[in-house]
């Protein structure tokens, strides 16, 4: 408050008493910089009115033998677009008009998938995660899907820049016979770019349930120093490209074979089950973008049944 106070010039009482007790601690430390107090207080207010609070929503159920809208909420950066999708279920493609996240930004989707409905999810975009100024930008996702329903999440790449840092979290909640295709890829730095990463945080958390009991579980954390942790071999060996990608559901098993061909050796793939929900697990790792989508786009066309990308992923 003093320092609000101070910035607007409106309390000159309370700038007085500052001062006083100010000038007396600056005395018993040997310094006397109350302008650069006053220009912290002033950037502190200027990031804080900056930041990104935002949120989507989007809610689709079976009726009539179609996939329909039944909820469609978007708050400050958050929009949500339904293109023209041929075939069943829908396309929703998601958008932050930031055009980006830095740190103190928040952002959330909430998605419900109703019982037999189906649901492709993506970006409009690849979304960059600026260098921070001060915390962490968080964006947390939600998805509950129906019983028989179907999932794609299927954003495009995550771009972290050079001392940026990201909190995300992922939790799905899939019901009886519930299948979803989970993808998250990411690029340290644009190798085509010349962009290098130094220093950089990312901290990825998932949490896939069926039936209320949970049947996956990760935590990936990187940084904050992104180049050593990278170069060693227990990292990626130098790559700057990774994605992870999981499908929940009985048809992993017969489709493993040839997703371990098409990864090759840039990464992995197993299946396993637990209790009831099989799901077949991906990793890799590229030396870059275009080389990670090599892999990517076949593998997604897969595990999804053949059906077509989104278009936002092609343009």
């Amino acid at each position: 408050m003093i320092g609000r106070a101070i910035a607007a010039g409106q309390a000159s009482f309370v700038e007085q008493s500052f001062n006083r007790v100010y000038r007396h601690l600056a005395c018993e430390a040997g310094t006397w910089n109350l302008r650069g107090m006053n220009a912290e207080f002033r950037t502190a207010e200027l990031l804080a009115s900056q930041r990104v609070r935002a949120e989507g929503r989007l809610t689709i159920v079976q009726a009539e033998g179609r996939t329909r809208l039944a909820e469609l909420y978007q708050e400050g950066a958050a929009k949500i677009r339904l293109p023209r999708h041929d075939g069943d279920g829908i396309e929703a493609v998601l958008i932050n008009t930031a055009g980006g996240l830095t740190g103190g930004d928040r952002l959330a989707w909430r998605i419900g998938v109703g019982e037999n409905a189906a649901l492709t999810l993506s970006t409009q975009a690849c979304e960059k995660i600026y260098r921070s100024a001060g915390g962490a930008a968080q964006v947390s996702t939600a998805v509950s899907v129906g019983s028989g329903g179907w999932l794609a999440w299927l954003p495009q790449e995550t771009i972290l820049f050079n001392r940026a840092a990201l909190d995300r979290t992922l939790d799905i909640e899939l019901g009886h016979g519930a299948e979803a295709l989970l993808v998250e890829p990411v690029l340290i730095g644009r190798t085509a770019h010349g962009e290098t990463v130094t220093r950089a945080h990312l901290a990825d958390r998932w949490r896939v349930r069926q039936g209320g009991r949970l049947v996956h579980a990760e935590a990936l954390r990187l940084g904050p120093d992104v180049s050593r942790r990278l170069a060693a071999g227990a990292g990626t060996n130098g790559a700057r490209a990774l994605a992870t990608v999981m499908l929940a559901g009985p048809r992993g098993e017969g489709l493993l074979k040839e997703a371990r061909t098409i990864v090759g050796d840039e990464g992995g793939a197993s299946f396993w089950r637990v209790a009831e929900t099989g799901k077949l697990l991906a990793r890799i790792v590229s030396e870059d973008g275009y080389a990670l989508r090599r892999r990517l786009v076949p593998l997604i066309s897969l595990l999804s049944g053949q059906a077509a990308l989104p278009k936002s992923w092609s343009l």
